[in-house]
């Protein structure tokens, strides 16, 4: 028995088998048998029992007839590799995995599910209404953004701050969900066929021709008025449902083992949901085509979106009733840690004392102009090529369906390219792969005229080209953000020290994600107002884009130079901790043998995988 001990890397047995004998005698009870006996050798160190399938013990005197024991030198730690304690029974599996952790984890991918499924749908449909409605254009989106989404986020994230005091968890759900879904039906069944009557028409042409063109796109947010509010809502089922509801209630009730093994598959589900709604929203906006003259299309197809975000809906109220009704949920301490907070000066004065934060806030901002320059210039020329709503719609369903394709491949990829390649070439190929896109883009808008008989000959004409070209622009560099720039940015905290790590990540999420996302859409506003309209601002936005970008390598770079540094200074520390820190065995001598020392760096190594490969999937 002593011998399979060691050859197992376990605590020698003690000289004296009778004080063995009689710490594992079966008729005291589990309780006494682990906790009563004094400690062994070392002040600290006592022995945990476990009942191990696999070891064969012969019978010596030290173990009851018919028990197999072996002791282990660890702290209260007998369930930590998920073996049963004795007289403790196995819990039911199915495939590996536990009934219990099925219950919760099925409930949540179905409700994941709906929900982008849904998001899909409502992102679709919210460009489609306001960039095709009469009296509206493209230009419309970076003022709506600004001056009105941003607005009304502000304003619900201070009501749901009030309402999660007052309210339980449950009812804050349903407080919250419940008016989306509402509203969206009521949307698609009154809103919009009576939006002819509700709407300002007269008064909206009275003030342009006041005031000019280049105030279209702020007169358009009074003109449809209505198809601004669904755009608002749209945008916070996103920022609402998804990240504050949808997340909050699965950190709620899921252990971190699980959300270890799991949140990466909620990853990969997203990206089918997002398959399956674009062909829901292609298949919708086709029924036009089986329709007779007179009939508006576009709000039967709109109908039929809105009734199926409602059926939704009310699955995904009817998945968390279950959970919370018959799932077994994790008790929680009800000890709140402090997280550090920091104002908008405080934030702005660290990014500027520190070139590491500097460099990784410059790739936050740099994404959220970069993407919002080409994007509203996108839907621009798409709304020239196709004016319809039904059109439009059908084409932004095919433009999901390829997003969810090229997202899906680019997260099973992911893993491939940081293992090859590592962090530094991940992080410039989002960078890269939009700008190249981003070049043919513009390029097709500016000098597309020379090109016009070469591309007859594949049957388009430089507006359908460059419709085309935008959308593998969106797509692949929508792909290559989920799956390699999110992951990169949220790698590079993982070498700072403690101090650094959170000021700088709060200091991030104050200024420099708010900064991207309006970044873009405020000069979008300037050049409009200056040159008239997005179409003279074109070339104008073509070279901001440019600049951005390679200010986004460069920082790439310079990121990639100080993150390995930090990474071999840190493998360098626990190398010499390894080699440092002396073993003691139970007996009282000290020992060289790293096994005890090599554990503790391997675990923490492992968690730092494990955390990454989950933040890179989800």
């Amino acid at each position: 028995m002593e011998a399979v001990l060691k050859s197992r890397g376990l605590l020698s047995l003690p000289p004296n088998p009778t004080r063995a004998t009689s710490l594992l005698n079966p008729s005291q009870g589990l309780k006494q048998r682990l906790f009563a006996s004094k400690p062994l050798g070392l002040n600290g160190l006592s022995l945990s029992f476990k009942r191990i399938p696999s070891v064969v013990a012969k019978s010596n005197g030290l173990s009851p007839k018919g028990k197999n024991f072996i002791c282990k030198a660890e702290a209260a730690a007998a369930a930590d590799d998920g073996q049963p304690l004795i007289g403790e029974s196995e819990k039911p599996k199915f495939l590996g995995i536990e009934l219990v952790t099925l219950k919760k984890i099925i409930p949540l991918g179905l409700m994941f599910f709906c929900i982008l499924f849904n998001y899909t749908i409502l992102r679709d449909t919210k460009d489609v209404l306001v960039v095709t409605a009469k009296g509206s254009s493209a230009e419309i989106i970076p003022f709506l953004k600004t001056w009105v989404n941003l607005p009304m986020a502000v304003g619900f994230m201070l009501l749901y701050t009030k309402l999660a005091d007052v309210l339980s968890k449950k009812a804050l759900f349903y407080t919250v969900i419940v008016p989306f879904i509402i509203f969206f039906g009521a949307f698609g069944f009154l809103l919009y066929p009576l939006s002819n009557y509700i709407h300002p028409e007269a008064l909206a042409d009275k003030l342009l021709a006041v005031l000019g063109p280049r105030f279209l796109g702020p007169l358009a947010i009074f003109r449809i008025w209505s198809f601004c509010l669904f755009y608002v809502m749209a945008e916070l089922w996103g920022s609402v449902v998804i990240s504050v509801l949808f997340w909050g209630f699965a950190n709620q009730i899921t252990t971190v083992d699980e959300a270890k093994r799991f949140y990466p598959l909620f990853g990969l589900g997203a990206n089918v949901a997002l398959i399956f709604s674009g062909r829901t929203v292609k298949y919708f906006s086709n029924l036009r085509q089986n329709l007779g003259p007179g009939v508006d299309g576009w709000a039967i197809s709109l109908k039929g979106m809105m009734s199926i975000v409602v059926l939704m809906g009310l699955a995904i109220c009817f998945l968390y009733w279950w959970v919370n009704n018959f799932v077994p949920l994790p008790t929680r301490s009800k000890k709140k840690k402090e997280k550090p907070k920091m104002g908008t000066m405080e934030s702005l004065k660290f990014l500027v004392s520190s070139r590491y934060i500097r460099d990784l806030a410059t790739l936050v901002v740099a994404y959220g102009i970069s993407i919002n320059l080409v994007e509203v210039t996108w839907k621009s020329k798409l709304k020239a090529q196709f004016p319809s709503p039904n059109e439009y719609s059908s084409f932004m369903g095919d433009f999901s369906t390829g997003t969810g394709i090229a997202t899906f491949t680019m997260m099973l990829l992911s893993q491939f390219i940081f293992d090859k390649y590592g962090w530094g070439i991940a992080a410039t190929i989002t960078p890269t792969v939009l700008l190249l896109t981003g070049v043919g883009f513009f390029s097709l808008i500016l000098f597309g005229d020379p090109l016009t008989p070469a591309l007859a000959k594949f049957g388009m004409t430089p507006l359908l080209a460059a419709v085309y070209v935008g959308a593998l622009q969106n797509i692949f560099s929508k792909s290559a953000k989920y799956s390699l720039f999110d992951p990169c940015k949220e790698m590079a905290y993982i070498p700072l020290d403690e101090d650094t790590k959170v000021k700088g990540k709060a200091a991030i999420d104050v200024v420099c994600n708010p900064l991207g996302k309006s970044g873009g859409a405020l000069i979008q506003q300037f050049m409009i107002l200056t040159f008239g309209s997005l179409a003279n601002s074109t070339p104008y936005l073509g070279g901001i884009l440019m600049v951005i970008v390679f200010l986004w390598l460069a920082a790439a770079r310079s990121l990639d130079a100080q993150f390995t540094a930090l990474r071999r200074e840190e493998e360098l520390e626990k190398e010499m901790e390894r080699a440092a820190i002396p073993i003691v065995s139970a007996s009282g001598s000290a020992s060289d043998t790293s096994d005890s020392s090599v554990k503790p760096a391997a675990e923490d190594s492992l968690g730092s995988s494990s955390e990454t490969s989950s933040q890179s999937n989800i």
